[in-house]
């Protein structure tokens, strides 16, 4: 572990400020009730401090309930400059702009000026609105009240951001008829530019000394350059990403490319409306669409079921594929021929126009010999869902890539969270994102985990590939969730897990009369589901991946929490199998060097559901038998946080039915 150099002799000043901040008798716990003085924030708040007085990167792992928020907020608020905190989802972006920067703020009376900016689809479109409202291409039937709350709440709303109406859900299908995407933008031609909900958004960005920003948006920005960040981006003088164990997924995905057949129908949808409105007379506009739309149509049934995931040398081995592809790029060139001879009759045909245009030239770059980089080498692959195909072109390293977004102006680079390193190890973390030299620091957790929790892996297990594998987890899992009275979080590692354990769980409370409400992935929104769960108090909840991390539950109402394999990443992954194959080349080993810390790190995020305060108490389960099996089990739970272990069901049950000391 490396130290942040220290070259400011402020430095000293703000360690002595900061250590008096987070006093018992500072103004943090002077101003803020439920504020308890904690070594390990006030520590991390010095590093944060020393990075910005430096303009030094620091990798930052603070433990669940080491207060890391608070721990970042304080010298940013205070000597940070121009500050961007990148989150890693909207709801945490959201949580940290109307609680978390308010209270600190308030508490330490800073004079700074804060601002929330989300990608343009999280806000409502004046001119996308107005076009619905009058045509009513809706294709749901609740979307007629919908539209019509939508309507209301523009004209109150001063952000136009959708997560204030709470009465449309978010995943409600007419969002997508009254926001914008980059294509479809008018931009400046737009008549409500002056009002628009997005330029004011990013307006008010420009002003603020704090800005809220989510690694989605940011990570779009530098590669599309259309979110507003970019414009922020020169004046920072600090960047804080929290949740950064999130950045390598986030930046692979957008320093990529990815073209899909969906973008193609929706093309097809808007060109037949806008054609049929601005120029009936100028084109057949139903069979030029339907040209495409068959074309891209044929491409999907060149492609096995929903799920599959192939690289181009699997691709290349079916005849049909490219004959198919090369169809679509004819029938899509052949509409932007006949775009362009219609283009100046409207903006929106303009518009298509150049969406059409840009899609063709993705699809044209989707080939080995296409990379405009020929150092940075890529991956193409194609992932199949039900009704749509997707092409992709994923970079094998973003670390090259990202390196050349933090040259230039001297700054702050700030990366937090609770599970950065495995076993202390930050190497795999740094070599994925180029940051091999910063300064890396880690602080445990302030919790008593061998008195509040437990560890229990069941003897007796399956391998995990076995095919009634899910089966044994449900039976070795079953007594520790009925000593808990349900209670109970169930990870799966895929969906498809999901399903079988929820059917399995429903026959065998159904069967036992067993009065715990069972709440599965998929069958209600995310939100709602962690509701019921908070308010049953003895729910028993099923989930996959967006459960394993991001979810706060504290108190009686989650005492165990089951984990169903080792989260290891599939090896057919198109990806992964080349990121491998690579190091491999390299002479490491790729399972050591990246499949196992990938799973650590999101084994303790999973595990971090268990205990959130310091009164929790709680059974972490992993049914997993290569935990105790395999020379690399050791490595994996010495990495969680300290629990007492055990293998002794009884001892499981007598620790759920003790009461707390």
């Amino acid at each position: 572990m490396s130290d942040v150099p220290v070259t400011n002799e402020l430095v000293g000043v703000h360690d002595a400020e900061v250590a008096a901040l987070f006093a018992a008798s500072g103004r943090l716990a002077e101003h803020i009730p439920s504020f308890r003085p904690r070594q390990s924030q006030a520590d991390m708040a010095c590093a944060v401090a020393q990075a910005i007085a430096t303009q030094s990167t620091l990798l930052a792992e603070a433990g669940t309930g080491t207060g890391k928020t608070f721990a970042y907020l304080v010298p940013a608020l205070l000597w940070g400059g121009k500050v961007i905190i990148s989150t890693g989802t909207r709801n945490l972006q959201d949580q940290l702009f109307l609680r978390d920067l308010p209270v600190v703020r308030k508490a330490l009376n800073a004079p700074v000026s804060v601002a929330l900016l989300k990608g343009r689809a999280n806000y409502v479109c004046h001119f996308h609105l107005e076009r619905t409202q009058q045509n009513g291409r809706l294709t749901a039937r609740e979307d007629v009240g919908y539209l019509r709350e939508i309507g209301r709440f523009i004209k109150t709303t001063s952000s136009g951001d959708k997560s204030e109406l709470s009465r449309v859900p978010e995943n409600a299908s007419v969002w997508h008829l009254v926001t914008s995407t980059r294509d479809n933008c008018v931009g400046a031609e737009c008549k409500h530019y002056q009002d628009c909900f997005v330029m004011r958004a990013r307006r008010e960005a420009q002003q603020a000394d704090i800005v809220v920003v989510n690694h989605h948006l940011f990570f779009a920005d530098v590669a599309l350059k259309d979110t507003g960040v970019a414009e922020l981006l020169p004046t920072a003088n600090t960047i804080i990403f929290d949740e950064a164990h999130q950045l390598p997924d986030t930046a692979t995905l957008f320093f990529g490319e990815t073209v899909s057949t969906s973008q193609l129908m929706e093309l097809c949808r808007d060109v037949l409306a806008e054609g049929l409105t601005h120029a009936r007379d100028g084109a057949d506009w139903g069979t030029q669409v339907a040209s495409v739309e068959k074309a891209v149509r044929d491409l999907r049934l060149c492609l096995p079921a929903e799920g599959a995931k192939l690289a181009y040398a699997q691709i290349a081995q079916s005849s049909q594929f490219f004959p198919a592809l090369e169809q679509v790029k004819a029938m899509l060139s052949h509409l932007i021929e006949v775009l362009a001879a219609q283009a100046e009759r409207a903006e929106t045909l303009e518009q298509c126009r150049v969406r059409a245009s840009e899609l063709g030239l993705t699809l044209g770059r989707w080939h080995p010999s296409a990379s405009s980089e020929p150092d940075q080498a890529d991956v193409l692959w194609v992932e199949a869902f039900s009704q749509s195909v997707q092409l992709h072109r994923t970079p094998l390293s973003i670390a090259p890539i990202f390196n050349k977004q933090r040259e230039g102006v001297p700054r702050a680079w700030i990366y937090t969270s609770a599970t950065l390193a495995a076993k202390n190890d930050f190497s795999h973390f740094t070599s994925q994102m180029g940051l091999e030299l910063a300064a890396a620091k880690s602080w445990p957790s302030p919790f008593d985990y061998a008195r509040q929790a437990l560890l229990y892996v069941p003897t007796d297990m399956p391998d995990p590939s076995s095919p009634a594998y899910i089966d044994a987890v449900i039976d070795a899992a079953l007594p520790v969730i009925e000593a808990a009275g349900g209670r109970a979080f169930l990870l799966c590692t895929t969906l498809r897990a999901v399903r079988r354990a929820g059917e399995r769980l429903r026959d065998l409370i159904a069967e036992r009369e067993l009065a715990w409400p069972l709440l599965i992935q998929g069958e209600l929104g995310r939100n709602e589901l962690l509701e019921r769960f908070r308010s049953a108090g003895n729910a028993v909840l099923v989930g996959s991946q967006s459960f394993w991390e991001g979810v706060d539950v504290r108190g009686d109402a989650l005492s165990v929490v089951i984990i169903d394999k080792l989260p290891f990443a599939p090896p057919d992954d198109p990806v992964l199998a080349a990121r491998i194959a690579e190091m491999e080349r390299r002479g490491q080993n790729g399972f050591m060097h990246h499949q196992l810390p990938e799973a650590i790190i999101a084994l303790k995020q999973g595990a971090g559901r268990l205990i959130r305060d310091e009164h929790d108490r709680g059974v972490l389960m992993i049914c997993d038998p290569r935990l105790i099996s395999k020379p690399y089990g050791r490595r994996i739970w010495q990495s969680l946080p300290p629990f007492a272990r055990t293998r002794d069901i009884k001892e499981v049950e007598s620790f759920l039915l003790r009461a707390p000391c």
